[in-house]
């Protein structure tokens, strides 16, 4: 990032984070109200995707479902501009941890730490507790449409010395950095095309999962540790880190990436049945159809 960008960014920032937090979440929570309200688009799709996940739910408990996806949001969104006044003095305000043990035991294994994350709970929050209590980590990530956002994300992400690496054709890169012994954090709840993953279940049908999780796991033999940054009822966070997922690795690899890559898509569903408001329901997760393939 360029010192002007890095400079507006910064005044960006810092702005927002002049509104009391409380007075910032009240503001942000009455926007996404509206946005529920009058964006019927993105409701009927958050609405279409909770029915089908949930079969058992009552429309009642599907609808409270649904306002609390746009409340998460609404908090995380407010939440995102005190981000940089995080400091290993405070962050305990802010995040309990659980599963720490199973990152330290994965890194001392000296083969990289791959990490199965999604857009659940506070995300961006992971970006500033894993490398005060662990390590800067490496970001596998897709720039965002709005070059404004992206560039406040990108500084956010990489103030605790985090890197970024582009998505697409980085699986050199990524190899490099897990004989470095580098913690990769890789996004694993979005669909792709037909010819990027294969189909596995995620909440009862078939969803297109990329499998370069799976590959780099394989290849590499790193530890493959689920974390997800859940929030309490007391609206402070949980950052939860998973045991190691077992990586099949035979002489199928075809079958084996079906496998392992299933195996990471439960660990996603199985925090968002928990949680399943704090997921991102918004998303289309399972537009690309199984016949496209076939």
């Amino acid at each position: 990032m360029t010192i002007e960008k890095t400079r507006t960014t910064s005044v960006l920032l810092f702005v927002f984070r002049c509104i009391p937090l409380n007075v910032r979440k009240g503001l942000f929570k009455t926007v996404f109200w509206l946005f529920y309200h009058l964006g019927t688009k993105n409701r009927l799709i958050v609405m279409h995707n909770l029915q089908h996940s949930f079969p058992k739910k009552s429309v009642k408990e599907l609808i409270g479902i649904a306002k609390g996806v746009y409340r998460h949001l609404a908090i995380v969104a407010a939440e995102f501009f005190s981000l940089p006044s995080i400091t290993k003095e405070n962050i305990h305000q802010w995040v309990d941890f659980e599963g720490l043990e199973n990152y330290q035991m994965a890194i001392a294994k000296g083969k990289g730490v791959l990490s199965v994350v999604a857009h659940f709970g506070n995300w961006e929050l992971m970006t500033i507790a894993i490398p005060m209590y662990i390590k800067p980590m490496q970001i596998v990530y897709r720039p965002l449409d709005s070059p404004i956002i992206d560039n406040m994300v990108e500084y956010v992400r990489t103030m605790q010395g985090n890197g970024l690496i582009p998505k697409g054709g980085s699986g050199k890169r990524i190899m490099e950095l897990l004989k470095e012994n580098q913690i990769i954090g890789i996004l694993s709840d979005q669909n792709v095309a037909a010819y990027e993953g294969v189909f596995v279940d995620f909440f009862g049908r078939p969803a297109c999962t990329g499998v370069g999780l799976s590959v780099m796991a394989m290849r590499a033999g790193a530890p493959v540790i689920p974390a997800f940054m859940a929030r309490q009822k007391s609206g402070k966070y949980k950052l939860i880190l998973k045991p190691a997922v077992e990586v099949v690795c035979t002489d199928n690899y075809e079958a084996d990436l079906r496998v392992n890559t299933q195996r990471f898509t439960k660990a996603v569903e199985d925090i968002v049945r928990e949680y399943p408001d704090q997921w991102f329901w918004f998303h289309q997760r399972w537009k690309t159809k199984k016949y496209q393939k076939e």
